[in-house]
């Protein structure tokens, strides 16, 4: 399925179903609604600005550093460039020194040219839970931690889906993003209803599906507290990358937070607080 930003995707039908267990794990829950694509527009609540203040100052302490090169790179994977060594490569470029050592016999170490793989554009969705288990404080640090991370990837593709039982695509991928723009439309969805965790996973390998999957990745913020939509495990091995950030501020199931990682080859860090997600992003993003 697709959207625009602004748009929400519901869950519809003739009602909602129990959840019924999946076989095999008693964390995640099933029931089979569609989905459909409605207008965003009625769904806006107003900001309290306390809570706007206080979720842009949580934004600005956060801070993630964003590599530069990709020094894991694998043949053939990013683009090998010819820089001035700065002691991060051992690949000379013979062709790019001659040509500046006959104009400077006497080199100097900015002179030494190497060949280096730069890091291609990363693809990043970011997968953020404003349902009812997320609701107070929880959706305020959501949304901080959506600030920052919109912030430090603004010279990446970010796209950014919120979900609940529905889900609202906030930022459809690669689109051009304005931070403080992105956290207020964050804040100003309703915290309700179930968690479709599926949902969401679903969206993103759609949205992914266009781009390098080396450089694509999913980046989930949630309790993972599953109780609506289909098993979201199978969905996260679609994904070329599934890493989680799972708040454990409140209810949580940590069991099903680490399976998705798992499945989606990436990592599950448990966060307490605001504090957390800056060296825990740090770690998942280290290298990549």
């Amino acid at each position: 399925m697709s959207g625009r930003a602004g748009s929400i995707l519901r869950a519809s039908g003739p009602g909602k179903r129990a959840a019924a267990p999946v076989t095999g794990s008693p964390a995640p829950a099933e029931t089979d609604e569609p989905a459909t694509l409605v207008s965003l527009g009625d769904e806006a609540v107003v900001v309290d600005p306390a809570v706007r203040a206080r979720a842009r100052q949580i934004a600005a302490r956060l801070a993630v550093r964003r590599p530069r090169r990709d020094v894991t790179a694998r043949r053939g994977s990013g683009a090998l460039v010819s820089l001035p060594y700065r002691g991060s490569s051992d690949e000379i470029d013979l062709d790019r020194t001659i040509e500046v050592l006959a104009e400077h016999p006497v080199p100097e170490d900015e002179d030494i040219f190497v060949r280096e793989r730069m890091r291609t554009q990363r693809s990043v969705v970011l997968l953020v839970d404003v349902s009812g288990s997320m609701k107070g404080e929880r959706i305020r640090t959501a949304a901080a931690v959506v600030g920052a991370l919109s912030a430090e990837l603004e010279h990446d593709a970010l796209g950014v889906i919120a979900f609940w039982s529905d889900a609202a695509i906030v930022l459809n991928l690669g689109d051009p993003v304005d931070p403080e723009a992105l956290l207020d439309g964050i804040l100003r969805l309703p915290a309700r209803g179930l968690t479709n965790v599926a949902f969401p996973l679903e969206l993103a390998a759609t949205q992914l599906a266009r781009v390098p999957a080396r450089e694509a990745r999913a980046l989930l913020l949630s309790d993972c507290v599953h109780n609506a939509g289909p098993d979201p495990r199978p969905l996260a091995a679609r994904l070329p990358r599934l890493d989680v950030l799972l708040d454990a501020t409140g209810e949580k199931d940590i069991d099903l937070g680490r399976e998705l990682a798992a499945k989606g080859r990436g990592l599950c860090r448990v966060i307490h607080g605001y504090r957390d997600v800056a060296p825990a992003v740090s770690e998942i993003f280290a290298g990549r």
